[in-house]
């Protein structure tokens, strides 16, 4: 059986990251698509586990040379996923998981309609400016300049597959779970087990 992308989305704070790995430790055949960025690590980030780290020159390099299945700039950096990565996981039957942003998602999903493509929200836009500023990597101009793109991604969350709610973590990874369950079950994927019965 053939893999397809799993797409996890949100504003800036909403979560995705958090939920991802969380998925990841449950989904035996999930595999973390590491995105390439151009910006600078944070504290604790590592090349490679986190993201690729690359020059702008390096990262306009990629996209000259169709190496990226998506990307983006977000918030005055540039983003974008591996292509080959995420073919070769595909045809060998994994699930890449990707967290990336609005932009990239609706790309991948005209190149990948087959994939799940899942919309995390806050339950409010306060809340959303509340875990910004718990997390304290953000001066307050980021944080606003967040805010403003949160309210432009939330006005294209319709594009998605689903939209889940974050209030709580452990119910979100739980909803996330049960789309997942679900989407492995959809007849036309299980076109291969329907012909071996017939």
């Amino acid at each position: 059986m053939r893999g397809y992308p799993i797409v996890i989305s949100s504003p800036s704070g909403g979560g995705k990251t958090t939920l991802v790995h969380r998925i990841l430790a449950d989904m035996p055949k999930a595999a973390y698509s590491v995105s390439v960025t151009t910006r600078p690590p944070r504290s604790g980030e590592r090349n490679g586990r986190d993201y690729y780290f690359v020059s702008k020159a390096a990262f306009e390099r990629m996209v000259r040379k169709r190496e990226l299945a998506e990307w983006a700039g977000v918030h005055g950096h540039c983003y974008g996923t591996p292509r080959k990565f995420l073919d070769a996981k595909i045809s060998l039957g994994y699930f890449p998981l990707l967290d990336i942003d609005v932009q990239g998602a609706l790309q991948l999903k005209k190149k990948y309609p087959d994939g799940v493509y899942i919309f995390l929200i806050p339950p409010t836009l306060r809340e959303l400016s509340r875990r910004l500023r718990e997390r304290h990597t953000d001066s307050p101009e980021d944080i606003k300049r967040r805010l403003a793109a949160a309210k432009r991604e939330l006005a294209v969350a319709q594009n998605y597959d689903y939209v889940v709610l974050n209030d709580d973590l452990d119910a979100a990874v739980e909803r996330v779970k049960t789309i997942l369950e679900a989407e492995r079950w959809r007849a036309h994927r299980a076109e291969s087990r329907l012909k071996a019965l017939r």
